[in-house]
């Protein structure tokens, strides 16, 4: 909690230094500024890549729109049926021969089947009464019984044997991160998928990040949407775990918002799994400073990629001068990074109300790169 303050301590002094040398701009009006030239311009083209929108019955019901408009996805799930598990070097297997009781191990009260079955070694095979070096490595439970009974037929007649893999030892998946119960889970003969496991591992704690958990292959790193499995039974992009897979499940530090300015008490807010409207942010702060803040300057800062939209960010502003205001701010949903600003600088001068505010983009980017160090 002290180093979030300090965070915001900074944030703040930085964003005061660019407040002092703001020039004056009224929606609709003409700049006039009051800096020298160079820096009006670079403050004029900043403004120029924002997209400044008013909180009003409008733009409620567009969010409402694309929130109701779900994402075209396919709902076919994975098809296990084919799935067969293959033996490894370490798997452990028994072998049974029917009415050859010389030829199976006998249970023991103090043994276990593992103990006293068959491991796969090292260059892949095992070893069984008239049949050496039998490959394994590869096989199937079904393809090695077919290669057993083929050795013994040789000195049995008509043998009918069961292979039962015992040990599985050879191939796991690694569930890392915000889960309960983090650790190593063997592959087995029942397929392992990506959301069994997360559930084997005990799901996810209270600080994991629900919506994307990172899933990691080899090389190939995917980010797996898992709040479409968990709000939508969205099965689509499960996944069949094979040996060394990696499901890692982030802290959602990256699943707040940032509210600031006058405020009675700023900080972060956490966006929960069924979302965060303006008004709940506003109120786990303890509400808006009434002897200080300005009404009509309750600013919402929302990042957006300027190379792909051309647009540093969407600035929203609230007018909470009338009860329609507190009604809007109930129903304007945020998103994670956001920053929730309220000014106590006349809403004419919108050119310090948003210096103030676009500085916080890279300030909270720097401030997170150097949490995560």
């Amino acid at each position: 909690m002290a180093q979030r303050c300090k965070n915001f301590i900074a944030t703040s002094v930085a964003a005061c230094v660019l407040v002092m040398s703001g020039c004056t701009l009224i929606p609709g009006g003409h700049y006039e500024g009051i800096t020298s030239g160079d820096k009006t311009t670079s403050l004029e083209q900043d403004l120029s890549k924002v997209n400044i929108q008013l909180i009003d019955s409008t733009l409620i019901r567009q969010q409402k729109l694309k929130a109701d408009t779900p994402p075209v996805r396919s709902t076919q799930g994975l098809n296990l049926s084919d799935y067969e598990y293959r033996l490894g070097v370490g798997d452990v297997v028994t072998v049974g021969v029917w009415d050859h009781p010389e030829l199976t191990i006998p249970a023991a009260v103090q043994r276990t089947a593992e103990f006293d079955g068959f491991r796969v070694q090292a260059d892949g095979t095992i070893t069984y009464a008239y049949a050496p070096k039998v490959p394994a490595a590869g096989k199937t439970v079904v393809e090695l019984r077919e290669e057993l009974t083929k050795r013994l037929s040789r000195v049995i007649e008509d043998p009918q044997i069961d292979v039962k893999v015992v040990g599985f030892k050879s191939q796991r998946a690694y569930v890392t991160g915000e889960v309960n119960k983090p650790g190593v889970y063997p592959i087995k003969e029942t397929p392992l998928t990506l959301i069994d496991a997360i559930n084997l591992a005990g799901g996810l704690t209270e600080r994991a990040d629900w919506q994307v958990v990172t899933f990691t292959r080899g090389d190939h790193i995917e980010k797996i949407e898992l709040d479409n499995f968990y709000a939508e039974g969205d099965i689509s992009q499960n996944r069949l775990l094979k040996h060394g897979d990696v499901i890692h499940v982030s802290r959602n530090d990256k699943r707040s918002v940032y509210v600031m300015g006058e405020v009675n008490k700023v900080g972060t807010v956490e966006v929960k799994r069924y979302g965060l409207s303006l008004a709940e942010a506003l109120s786990e702060v303890g509400g808006i400073n009434e002897r200080s803040a300005d009404a009509n300057g309750i600013f919402v800062l929302r990042k957006r990629d300027l190379e792909k939209d051309g647009i540093v960010a969407d600035v929203y502003q609230l007018r909470a001068n009338n009860i329609a205001a507190l009604v809007f701010a109930e129903q304007f949903e945020l998103e994670p990074q956001d920053i929730v600003y309220v000014t106590s600088a006349p809403i004419a001068r919108w050119n310090k109300v948003i210096s103030l505010l676009l500085p916080s983009l890279t300030t909270v980017d720097a401030i997170q790169d150097i949490d995560n160090q």
